[in-house]
């Protein structure tokens, strides 16, 4: 017993060392001894093997829940999926697709991407990757992206099914630089007011907003509608860009404090693209982070109107840390404020009921009623320009509240979203018409114009309902969720043909968030409508 003792002394004496000096100084060494034995001692002693690398990364993630939700743990396969989202691009073939029957189904190839060059056409079935099949397979999404990604310059061999072709078609493609978009979509409302609508925030999203925005105003845009709905934030600085194209010289954006990092101020360069045109900011219970930077900072220099319902609420800013193997921990830093000095991160206690919060703002009602949606008066501010009355504490709450409508879709028509019928029901109807669709519709304005969702398809749709197990009580139920059924039929056939852009078009013809922004909009004196709504 004594032997063991002293080797075990031994082993973990040089982890007992405690630097020398002032006590508050060596409090975190003696801490980190402490976990570096726990690890030590359990790994070389425990009665069966270990696996060391997951009981670490648990041991991360454990701390990490101890703070606040946003602090978190990522292993080295999701840092790398989170960078290039951040970054707007990743080597790969340049495809966009959707699985049909275990099967990839090319959607549309990257307009001078590699697939394209190589001879990839919308419709063709990706049957194998370098000898390996992933057609039927049930190979998770994952995994066939993992195939289909490599470093920039590489060389891929697929083979690929097309209709009309009795054999399979080999192709050899050289991997590239493929860039994606934060941008959905970009387009005229009218004669005078466009729309732009952004999904998330990276290093080009700025980039890509200004292009867009350009553009639009070639157009003849004078208004602009900018929808930030379900935009779940990213980069801090692209949000600090974009409110730089509406804002005045020197106006605050939003400012960052945390107890180590002392405050900083980020602040309007002026000059933007911007500067006059009326603004309505569209938000909802899913708008979150760099998206609230941005719809406070317009907010509260009283810059453009705010509609929709009441933000996520996260008003914390997190710094990622890399870890020798590839991981990263993003740690919360510091939290922001609005111009106004708003904090509009929401109250958190566990992760169960952050988790479940905007469930609770839907049995409460918040999310249909105004009414429903209380903040104290003690986290009360005014804007900078108006001096109208805002709220910190639980996210941005619009100028002008639209309720969540629940009776547009029925438990039928949940049901098809859920289990992917609908996706499902055009994709197929799409394999088979595509030719004579582009034939009949050679422009998005003429299918936007004359398509109409038949028989026909509607018929394919239940018929995939019935092999999804997808239910439907009554008649009823079916003629009430057709209207929107038929809609989103159309408008990610829309989507298919063309871009998410052409979705958009479709789909926000019955968005009352949409719709009400372009009624706004329309009003002469905006500061009016601001007055009236929020005193």
């Amino acid at each position: 017993m004594k032997k063991t003792a002293i080797i075990i002394y031994l082993m973990l004496a040089p982890l007992m060392l405690v630097a020398q000096g002032d006590k508050k100084r060596t409090a975190i060494p003696e801490q980190l001894n402490k976990l570096m034995i726990t690890e030590n001692v359990i790994t070389r002693f425990y009665v069966d093997s270990v696996q060391e690398a997951k009981m670490v990364e648990e041991g991360i993630k454990s701390m990490l829940k101890q703070l606040d939700p946003h602090s978190t743990y990522s292993d080295p396969k999701e840092v790398k999926s989170l960078m290039e989202s951040m970054q707007g691009n990743f080597d790969g073939i340049g495809v966009q697709f959707n699985m049909v029957d275990d099967t990839l189904v090319v959607i549309q190839p990257t307009v001078n991407g590699p697939s394209e060059k190589a001879g990839i056409i919308a419709g063709d079935r990706i049957i194998t990757v370098d000898d390996t099949t992933i057609a039927g397979v049930k190979m998770n999404r994952y995994d066939i992206m993992r195939r289909l990604r490599g470093k920039k310059g590489t060389k891929v061999h697929i083979e690929v099914m097309r209709r009309g072709v009795s054999n399979l078609i080999p192709f050899d493609i050289v991997r590239d630089k493929i860039s994606t978009t934060t941008i959905d979509a970009a387009y005229m409302l009218d004669k005078k007011r466009g729309y732009i609508r952004i999904s998330s925030f990276g290093q080009k999203t700025h980039e890509e907003f200004v292009t867009k925005l350009d553009s639009l105003q070639k157009q003849g845009m004078k208004d602009l509608v900018l929808d930030l709905q379900s935009n779940g934030g990213g980069l801090l600085q692209a949000s600090v860009d974009i409110a730089n194209e509406f804002l005045n010289q020197n106006e605050l954006i939003v400012y960052t404090q945390g107890r180590v990092f002392p405050r900083y101020d980020y602040i309007a360069k002026g000059g933007g693209r911007f500067g006059k045109g009326k603004v309505v900011v569209l938000i909802d219970e899913n708008t979150a982070s760099a998206a609230e930077i941005l719809s406070g900072a317009i907010q509260d220099w009283d810059r453009g109107i705010i509609v929709g319902r009441r933000s996520f609420g996260k008003g914390l800013v997190q710094r990622p840390f890399d870890l020798p193997d590839g991981s990263m921990i993003r740690l919360t830093i510091a939290r922001y404020y609005t111009p106004s000095g708003r904090n509009i991160q929401k109250p958190y206690g566990d992760s169960i009921q952050y988790r479940d919060d905007l469930m609770k703002r839907y049995n409460h009602g918040e999310l249909t009623s105004e009414d429903s949606i209380h903040f104290p008066d003690s986290l009360k501010v005014f804007t900078k320009r108006l001096k109208r009355p805002v709220y910190g504490g639980g996210g941005i709450m619009p100028d002008y509240f639209v309720s969540l409508d629940t009776t547009k879709y029925t438990k039928y028509h949940r049901e098809l979203v859920r289990k992917g019928t609908i996706i499902q029901t055009t994709l197929r109807y799409l394999d088979d018409k595509r030719d004579a669709m582009h034939k009949e519709y050679p422009t998005f304005e003429e299918y936007k114009n004359k398509f109409e969702v038949n028989e026909e398809l509607l018929s394919r749709l239940r018929n995939q309902a019935l092999r999804d197990s997808v239910k439907l009580k009554d008649e009823a139920e079916y003629e009430k969720s057709l209207p929107q059924i038929r809609r989103q039929m159309k408008a990610l056939l829309a989507r298919d043909l063309w871009n998410m852009s052409e979705y958009f078009q479709i789909i926000n013809e019955s968005d009352d968030i949409v719709n009400k922004a372009l009624e706004l909009i329309k009003e002469r004196d905006t500061d009016a409508l601001l007055m009236k709504k929020r005193k």
